[in-house]
């Protein structure tokens, strides 16, 4: 959660080779995999490989197990595997419908689908559960909303995680789109300093290619934004 994904994974391998049937320690393998590749913090072509490889084991060791489905359900995602993400989310939820991982999973991947009105029904059914844990799912409610196409009302809850997460690039990079795309270019560049402070090589070549929103000209909106902001 500070963003240190490269010692996370070592720290995990270590913790697995000790202990090979621990469920969490896979699941959290696979979401530090995830942003390795999301983030462009890692080259390598065999990186969601290796998180679809840990998430299945993860839920080897307990079909049953609500974050596991929705931990395989991202890895989909990532994949642009859309029809499997969705199963897996509304597995999750289906185990624990108290939950608010699956439901902010799910906006996130309706939002990238380009159905809006499913992300937001996920992400008001997230907000209503309102767990210890909420900050940590505001960045998927905050992508949400901008997803849907509400940039005005990702502010709030992306700069409420922020507050709490500031090194994760993922929702800095969200709020740079999001202050591009309501003309606000100070606050935009601002956040895209951001991003380029946690990793410096960022490119807008590599996110296009990488980042799984479905709608090419949503896709093209978004780049535009972004580049507006002072992306390359």
């Amino acid at each position: 959660m500070i963003g240190r994904y490269t010692e996370a994974v070592a720290a995990l391998k270590e913790a697995i080779s000790q202990s090979p049937n621990h469920l969490t320690a896979h699941l959290f393998l696979a979401t530090s995999y995830i942003p390795q590749w999301a983030f462009q913090l890692s080259a390598g072509a065999q990186t969601l490989v290796e998180a679809l490889k840990a998430a299945q084991r993860g839920l080897a060791l307990n079909d049953a197990f609500p974050p596991g489905h929705m931990i395989l359900g991202l890895v989909y995602l990532w994949q642009k595997q859309y029809e499997q993400a969705v199963s897996e989310m509304k597995r999750a939820i289906a185990l624990d419908p108290n939950d608010t991982w699956g439901y902010t999973g799910l906006a996130v991947t309706w939002g990238l689908m380009g159905r809006p009105e499913e992300a937001l029904q996920m992400a008001e059914q997230a907000l209503r559960r309102k767990p210890l844990t909420m900050d940590e799912n505001l960045a998927d409610i905050g992508a949400a909303y901008h997803l849907a196409g509400r940039p005005e009302e990702a502010i709030a809850p992306l700069k409420q995680y922020l507050s709490r997460y500031p090194n994760i690039l993922g929702a800095h990079l969200t709020l740079a789109a999001v202050y591009s795309e309501l003309g606000k270019e100070a606050e935009a560049r601002a956040e895209a300093a951001e991003v380029l402070r946690l990793n410096p090589h960022f490119s807008l070549e590599v996110h296009k290619q990488r980042v799984p929103i479905k709608d090419p000209a949503r896709l093209e909106r978004g780049i535009a934004a972004l580049r507006k902001a002072g992306l390359k």
